[in-house]
């Protein structure tokens, strides 16, 4: 089954539904609104740098935090570390440099939010509203884990990303099979990691679970 047959719904209407269905529940939903600090969850996916350089140019906050070092998507694919990488887009979508911070050391999630935490407050930096930026299909999971990870419960926050229907997201550079077969492991995160101690518990529906099921027995892992 190739990748455009699947984006114009043929022949399988039911996988189509799949993804529409488990695509939505990992997204949050959230109306983005004025905070203190937007915090950029790096991958490889540029784009989401540029997204951010948007929403500062919005004045959705003063400042970047650019968070990434080198994950399992990225090794060998940036010169720099993701952080670093992201950086220089957002400079050259036009972020003043000394409205960019740069956390290179996060190889997770977890990561991300623990290691970011410090480096705010080693700044002197305690941001109560956070603007967090990511992949459409990270959204429930980055929320979880920060909630869970965050060390001030207080924070109010809000997880965005650009693209809402995956027939729009994939490209030649993220492929319709790695964007399945992320969507699915992020998913299977999802159900696992509150019992690790990662993030906090999400519910999930029946029709949820089957439609994660449709897309993994295709075999999109």
């Amino acid at each position: 089954m190739t990748e455009q047959s699947i984006a114009k719904k043929e022949p399988n209407i039911k996988l189509h539904r799949a993804i529409d269905t488990l695509w939505n529940f990992m997204s949050m939903g959230h109306k983005v609104e004025p905070s203190d600090c937007i915090f950029v969850l790096c991958s490889n996916d540029t784009r989401v740098a540029e997204y951010a350089a948007e929403l500062y140019h919005q004045k959705i906050a003063p400042y970047i935090v650019f968070s990434g070092g080198v994950g399992r998507f990225t090794e060998g694919s940036f010169e720099r570390s993701e952080a670093e990488t992201f950086a220089a887009i957002a400079r050259d979508c036009g972020v003043a440099d000394s409205d960019i911070i740069i956390e290179k050391h996060a190889t997770n999630t977890g990561e991300n939010v623990r290691f970011t935490h410090e480096l705010l407050t080693e700044r002197g930096l305690s941001p109560k509203r956070l603007t967090l930026v990511q992949k459409p299909f990270m959204e429930k999971r980055t929320y979880a884990t920060f909630s869970k990870q965050w060390p001030e419960a207080a924070t109010e926050i809000t997880v965005t990303s650009k693209w809402q229907d995956w027939v729009d997201y994939f490209n030649e550079e993220l492929p319709l099979d790695m964007v399945l077969g992320a969507l699915v492991a992020d998913f299977e995160r999802i159900k696992t990691y509150p019992a690790q101690g990662f993030q906090i518990e999400m519910p999930i529906s029946e029709e949820v679970d089957h439609a994660y099921l449709t897309i993994k027995k295709l075999g999109f892992e």
